[in-house]
């Protein structure tokens, strides 16, 4: 088994408490280990302003990306993606590829020289927002429901020519539309679910959904309960009826999955770490096709990079 996951919040959990290194279990959601077990080959790793840092500044964000060198890349059996290239060489050498995203452009302040070294540092994946409005668009909790600002319209250009991905996740609806025009360039929802399967602001609506398959996207879907289910406590079964629908509407090679560890307290039961990976492998065996589980587990997410990471 081989595994690709497309979002998590180690790093947060790392810059509000130095002292977590790495293999600590008791503290973080995914581990090295639970890497190792879960069979994973690539995870993105957020650089995530929590609420509990006031004012966010790009220092904050160079103090992630210092955090991830010395804790997580720095181990033998890690190695930092930046290209495809580099995803090759740690399938050959059977290392675990480590990818920076950023999500929430607050501490760039619109400054171009900022969103240029992130890129040479090696983030590739950019979410333009977290819940709540920035200098570039609103989030999905942001009562006035804008979409993006002028300023925010022009650093989508600027990473459409960078070549940085961008990431939906936690944009309005409205920013959602204007990005669709905005960008030629596929775009992911990295940690996002089924709206009709699941109501919530947070979660894509069909005509969504249907825009990101046009664009050759992604959708990573998330373990948050409430996304995965709005109506009861969340289980693993759940996400079948997420991955059909999507199917459905002509996205099999679309799915993928962005978990969310250690950006929740909450859990979808029988899915509270990266090592239990295992365990939704084997229910995704007994609903399909081997060739449908590597898509969803790992080949999905592999071809798109393939495609959208600079080649070397």
């Amino acid at each position: 088994m081989k595994v690709i996951d497309a979002h998590c919040d180690v790093l947060n959990k790392m810059m509000l408490h130095p002292e977590i290194d790495f293999h600590d279990a008791d503290r973080l959601n995914v581990t090295l280990e639970r890497l190792i077990e879960a069979g994973s080959v690539l995870q993105l790793f957020a650089v995530y302003m929590s609420v509990q840092i006031i004012n966010p500044q790009f220092d904050h964000i160079l103090k992630a990306i210092d955090l991830f060198a010395s804790k997580i890349v720095s181990h033998p059996k890690m190695m930092q993606i930046r290209s495809a290239a580099d995803l090759r060489q740690a399938e050959t050498e059977g290392r675990i590829g480590a990818m920076l995203t950023l999500e929430g452009v607050e501490p760039l302040m619109g400054r171009e020289l900022y969103l240029r070294t992130l890129f040479h540092l090696g983030v590739r994946s950019i979410g333009i927002t977290w819940n709540y409005a920035n200098w570039a668009a609103d989030g999905v909790k942001e009562p006035r429901q804008g979409g993006f600002t002028l300023k925010g319209k022009q650093f989508v250009k600027q990473c459409d020519e960078l070549g940085i991905i961008l990431d939906v996740s936690h944009l309005t609806e409205k920013g959602f539309w204007e990005l669709t025009e905005l960008s030629e360039r596929p775009f992911i929802a990295s940690h996002s679910n089924a709206c009709v399967i699941s109501p919530n602001e947070r979660n894509l609506t069909k005509d969504q959904i249907q825009a990101i398959l046009q664009k050759d996207g992604r959708i990573g879907l998330t373990f948050i309960p409430p996304l995965v289910n709005s109506e009861k406590p969340a289980v693993m079964t759940d996400l079948l009826r997420h991955i059909d629908y999507i199917a459905s509407l002509g996205g099999s090679k679309h799915i993928g999955f962005g978990s969310d560890f250690d950006g929740t307290v909450q859990f979808t039961n029988g899915l509270e770490h990266m090592g239990r990976y295992n365990a939704l492998a084997e229910l995704l065996a007994n609903h399909y096709s081997n060739d449908f589980v590597e898509g969803l587990l790992h080949r999905n997410w592999r071809s798109f990079f393939d495609k959208q990471l600079p080649a070397t």
